[in-house]
Order: C-alpha cells, then structure tokens, then sequence
C-alpha cells in the first residue's frame, strides 16, 4: 500500500492541478501511479474523495472538506522538514551535552561559552555526570568522555591527551616521607577515586599501558577529583588524578609531583563521542571541531609541568 504521507501530497496536488494528468506530470510520476495513491486514501477513508471522468476531475464534498483539513497539516510537515534539514548546515537550536563534573567546571565552561559566542543561534543544555550515559536513550546529543571508548555505536573523535601524576602536600610528605617506588605506597593513605579501576581505594595502575598494579590503601575517598584534591591540599594524603584536576596547584607549589619508579598510567585521553548512524548535525560537528582546535595534542593544563621528565 502506498505510504500515507505521499498519498496525501499526491492528493493535494490532484486538487490543486485540476485533474490526474496535470499532477502526474508536476509530480513526474505516472498517471497510473497517481491514480493509485488516490484510491488508497479512498480505500482507508471509505469515501469518495475525487468525482473523475474522461475529461475533468473535481473534488467531491468530502473530498473539499478533507482537503481543508489536510493542507494545514502538509504544511507543518514541509516546515518542519525544512528546519530539520537546516539544522544540518546551520549550527543552531540546542546542544544537549553530556560531560564529567570536574573536566566540565575546570575546562569546559569557559571553552563552550567561546562556542557560544562564535554561534549566537545556538543554545547549551549542559549535563554533568561522572557516570556513562545512554546518549540516545537520554537524549544527548553528544557527550565528553575519559578513558576508553566501550561502545561500539558511538563514533569518537580524540581531542586531547589525559595523563595522570601522582602528588602530595609538602605538609604530608614532611610528616610521612617521600615515597620512592610504587610499593611503597602501600604504606601511606592514598586517596582512591571510586568510579575508576585504574585509580580506586584499592590498587592504582602504572607504566603507560596499565600493566603494573600496585596495592593501596588509605581512609578518604570520594566519586569525585576535586574532592580528592581538597583532601590533598589539607594533607590527608597522596593523590592520583588527571593533570586538569591537579595541574595548577603543582605549578602553584601546593602540590608535589613523587618521583616514583614506574611512570603513571595514560588515559586514552579526552573524547567527543555521539550516536553513529547518521550524519551529525551541524552543531556537533561545530562542537567537537572547537573543542579540538582549544585543546590539541599539548592542552594548556599539561604546560610546565614537566611531563617529559616522568
């Protein structure tokens, strides 16, 4: 059976060319095939909608009263088309975005109010979360993530790299010395942070690929980096954490990088990632381009840290 919404434009176009032939050739489809979709809306209808002999074709009263209503309703459908496929080209309307607490309140607000700037019709919808999403099934339109990319349905673009050092407070290390080996963590409070296995309560991964575990221990820890770091700060222990979380306070002195014998774990880095199977929209393929151009190979929350000496 002929889809609904074609028997509906084709039925239109009847009414307003005057007849089957003249709709057949502003459609540039077959007569028969006019004819066709015109009979099925009768069909499903059960009413006569065109009165049609050899030489004219006119609306019957049901018909006329159909066509009435109908119009209004192609032509909601004809705008709504158009503004989705503006939103192919044209960055507007509202970015749903999903990203991590801490990344987004240190890195990401001021970078996506520079977004914003540059494209005055679009709106932001920022959603924080610590936590892997469902993108589609919440409605995200895209998301940033750390770490490894697990799903296999999202397409993902690496905009950074995410690389972790271990530090203490000066104050910490003075009362409980400076650890030289990874072993030796086992014996002083490390901080773990509880959504990750790399960097938990209860072991922390070293060498660049993950591959040697160390134990730890400790009496603080949280779901959250900047929690961990508050704690670091005040000298409750030493902490594990991406650089964007740690960065300024061992550039400020009050954080100190261990010189450890096993060098940190390195993320998979930093990720715009969105729902495959379709081409994006212009406002994810804007986001995703900006936020690659901001950060790079080098971020700024990586500079004078000395990364290339661990």
């Amino acid at each position: 059976m002929p889809d609904r919404i074609d028997s509906l434009h084709v039925f239109a176009r009847v009414a307003a060319s005057g007849g089957l032939s003249a709709a057949s050739r502003a459609l540039g489809m077959s007569q028969s095939m006019v004819t066709k979709h015109v009979v099925a809306l009768e069909t499903r209808l059960g009413v006569k909608l065109l009165h049609r002999t050899t030489h004219r074709t006119t609306l019957t009263e049901a018909g006329r009263r159909y066509l009435e209503t109908v119009e209004p309703i192609l032509a909601e459908l004809e705008a709504a088309d158009a503004a989705a496929a503006a939103e192919r080209v044209e960055v507007s309307g509202t970015l749903r975005l999903n990203a991590p607490v801490s990344f987004s309140v240190r890195v990401l607000a001021p970078v996506l109010a520079e977004l914003a700037t540059h494209h005055p019709d679009l709106s932001i919808d920022l959603g924080l979360n610590d936590r892997v999403v469902d993108l589609v099934d919440k409605g995200w339109d895209a998301a940033v993530r750390i770490g490894r990319i697990r799903d296999e349905t999202l397409i993902a673009r690496r905009l950074a790299p995410c690389r972790l050092m271990v530090a203490a407070a000066p104050a910490y290390l003075a009362a409980h010395g400076v650890p030289r080996t990874i072993e030796a963590l086992s014996e002083h409070n490390c901080l773990g942070y509880t959504f990750s296995s790399w960097i938990g309560p209860n072991r922390w991964l070293f060498a660049a690929d993950g591959s040697i575990a160390a134990p730890v221990a400790g009496t603080f820890y949280a779901n959250n980096g900047d929690v961990l770091l508050q704690a670091a700060r005040a000298g409750r222990g030493i902490i594990y954490q991406p650089t964007f979380i740690i960065g300024d306070d061992i550039r400020a002195g009050k954080l100190v990088p261990l010189p450890l014998d096993q060098p940190p774990f390195e993320l998979d880095g930093v990720f715009a990632v969105y729902p495959g199977g379709r081409r994006p929209l212009a406002k994810v393929r804007a986001l995703v381009d900006h936020l690659a151009a901001t950060f790079g190979p080098e971020p700024h929350w990586d500079r004078d840290l000395g990364l290339g000496d661990i």
